[in-house]
């Protein structure tokens, strides 16, 4: 977005991309299609809905809004990239050994049937549902009044017209009403990977570290391959490129520091201020 410099309809494009309903992304996207056609067909036709959109995406996103999970793996080897292979492997190896022992930890004391973010965001929704008016259709369908929009709620396939339902796998406030009228558990239609038994599994096994080349088990057939080197092109001149490439749809905005204060967002020649600042501040609002 920060191509066609529209900051003043980010609000309207977060709002699309976190919409249950096609028919609510459709009004925000007409929204911007008024004000900036050019970003509406970038979005639409370069772009693709199904790869930013939640209301558009194939398969079960549940939460989750990103599409490029390696970036936050990246983003925490950015200063083991230079190491040699198996140094960068030990690395990850000892990065993934103490996430799996924290969660561990962490899923072995939970009191409560779901996880503690899932637990935190559901129980509001108890609160939420009370004074809702509640009327049964058949005897799995229950249609739920009330608030600023109105739910048809299908306690045995798990979904509500709210399309909220559908996509986190979590009861929605028209479900909570649903289920409470019905006088069945909320937790038995809760996704099972929300779920504190789940979380334990997920974590149960232990990361070993592969230890020193010497110990190590190799299969003859494998220790007989002759491994070649690579084949190296000529090295280009300069200084080599450390940073990665941007992805498809993200762009850099290089932000000017001023040599004087230590600023951002304007020069030494343009600066007013009488002294130099001898510490560095970055800037809070810099994209990622």
């Amino acid at each position: 977005m920060n191509k066609f410099k529209c900051a003043d309809i980010m609000g309207s494009y977060w709002s699309a991309v976190n919409a249950y309903r096609c028919e609510d992304f459709a009004g925000y996207m007409t929204e911007i299609s008024h004000r900036y056609p050019r970003v509406a067909e970038y979005l639409e036709n370069e772009v693709g809905f199904e790869k930013w959109s939640r209301c558009h995406y194939p398969g079960l996103r549940y939460n989750i809004t990103t599409t490029n999970m390696v970036e936050s793996l990246n983003s925490i080897l950015v200063n083991a990239r230079d190491f040699p292979y198996v140094a960068l492997l030990d690395v990850i190896q000892e990065k993934m050994s103490k996430w799996w022992n924290d969660r561990r930890i962490v899923a072995m004391a939970i009191t409560t049937p779901l996880t503690p973010s899932r637990e935190s965001e559901l129980r509001p929704r108890f609160v939420q549902s009370n004074g809702r008016h509640t009327s049964q259709l058949n005897p799995v369908t229950y249609h739920v009044k009330g608030g600023k929009l109105e739910g048809v709620v299908d306690i045995f396939n798990k979904t509500c017209t709210c399309k909220e339902f559908d996509i986190d796998k979590l009861p929605c406030v028209h479900a909570v009403a649903a289920v409470h009228h019905a006088q069945v558990s909320v937790y038995s239609l809760v996704s099972p990977y929300y779920t504190k038994e789940y979380y334990v599994i997920a974590y149960g096994e232990t990361i070993y570290p592969v230890g020193s080349q010497s110990q190590w088990d190799v299969p003859n057939e494998v220790a007989a391959r002759i491994v070649l080197p690579r084949e190296v092109k000529d090295k280009k001149r300069g200084r080599p490129k450390t940073s990665r490439f941007p992805s498809v749809g993200e762009f850099r905005t290089r932000i000017n520091c001023c040599g004087k204060c230590g600023a951002y967002r304007h020069y030494k020649k343009k600066c007013n201020s009488q002294t130099r600042s001898t510490e560095w501040n970055p800037p809070t609002d810099v994209p990622v």
